[in-house]
């Protein structure tokens, strides 16, 4: 017999949605006829698997250990670590804020925030590990449970991503993030000068066989209307090439695939080494001797007005430090 004490990492699923996570090799028809015969209870009662599971709640499966190992599977795939290595990044990642619910990084350039392909190692699989080595998961939860990222970041953009740790957590940030509640905003470098407070409005069109997207003023068929907003924090003159920049400051307030480096360059303020957008109107370059990557980092996230499991955090402020990559130019406050 096998007992499973619910916590708040689990709590809020249907009973038998977490049993085929739990029995990942069991088909529905087995786990509902198990439900029937009694072979599996919720609470030493007879359930229909329709339950909503609250923590504390207790599910015992009456199997032999033969059994509930087939009916589980191998599950290495979930917990060992996915090839390809680490590409010289730290395996323990930069924590902003951690709680029992939620938790915070500073993702840097470079890394993926949901993996590509099977032998990439993103965001996600580097939280999996540091839940794991710090026993916020462990293996038997992770079978019925995967903590996720709630918003993206392009690979080569740097900054804020928020993590559901627990079912609560990951819920209730992705409706934030849905819900457009959050505050995201952005720091990046741009050509020219820029000035006064900016409210952009356009039609995005995405391409997902080139990854690119397609800004434009008027609607179009398949476009989804965005909305930025920036303002210039500083102005600055570039060290190798003696080029007028610009460091905003961006108000995300759609969050759309590739929304400020497609928006801003179409409003003619490229980002500094965005290599797909970085001529402005479309346009691409092969080459800047500024900076290896696009300039653009998640630099704060504001929490709303809460109620419900994370009121607690009605009101907060997460920041993380601007990238010293971003010192290509000899900045003053504008």
């Amino acid at each position: 017999m096998k007992e499973i004490r619910i916590t708040e990492t689990e709590e809020g699923q249907r009973l038998d949605r977490f049993l085929q996570k739990y029995l990942r090799e069991a088909s529905g028809s087995f786990i509902y006829k198990m439900l029937r015969k009694k072979n599996i209870t919720l609470n030493d009662a007879k359930a229909s698997g329709g339950e909503k599971l609250s923590c504390g709640d207790t599910i015992r499966i009456w199997f032999s250990d033969e059994t509930l190992e087939k009916m589980r599977g191998c599950r290495a795939d979930m917990t060992a670590p996915v090839s390809g290595g680490m590409n010289g990044f730290s395996r323990r990642p930069d924590v902003v804020y951690e709680d029992e619910h939620i938790l915070i990084l500073n993702k840097p350039a470079g890394m993926l925030s949901q993996k590509a392909g099977p032998k990439d190692y993103s965001m996600v699989e580097l939280i999996r590990d540091y839940l794991l080595s710090t026993g916020a998961l462990t293996e038997e939860k992770l079978s019925v449970f995967h903590p996720s990222v709630c918003n993206r970041l392009d690979r080569n953009t740097s900054g804020l991503i928020a993590a559901g740790k627990t079912l609560t957590g990951l819920q209730e940030l992705s409706s934030l993030f849905s819900g457009r509640r959050l505050g995201k905003y952005y720091v990046c470098a741009v050509r020219g000068h820029v000035e006064g407070v900016h409210t952009l409005d356009g039609a995005l069109v995405r391409d997902r066989k080139k990854n690119q997207v397609t800004v434009s003023s008027h609607a179009a068929p398949d476009a989804v209307m965005i909305r930025t907003e920036y303002y210039p924090l500083a102005y600055g003159t570039a060290y190798k090439t003696g080029e007028e920049l610009s460091l905003l400051e961006v108000r995300l307030i759609t969050g759309k695939t590739h929304q400020i480096r497609a928006h801003l360059a179409f409003d003619g303020c490229p980002l500094i080494g965005d290599l797909k957008y970085g001529t402005g109107a479309g346009g691409q370059v092969h080459h800047d001797p500024l900076a290896k990557r696009q300039l653009l980092h998640c630099v704060r996230m504001e929490m709303p007005q809460l109620e419900g499991p994370l009121s607690y955090l009605s009101g907060k402020v997460f920041t993380a430090p601007v990238p010293e990559d971003f010192n290509i130019a000899a900045w003053k406050k504008a």
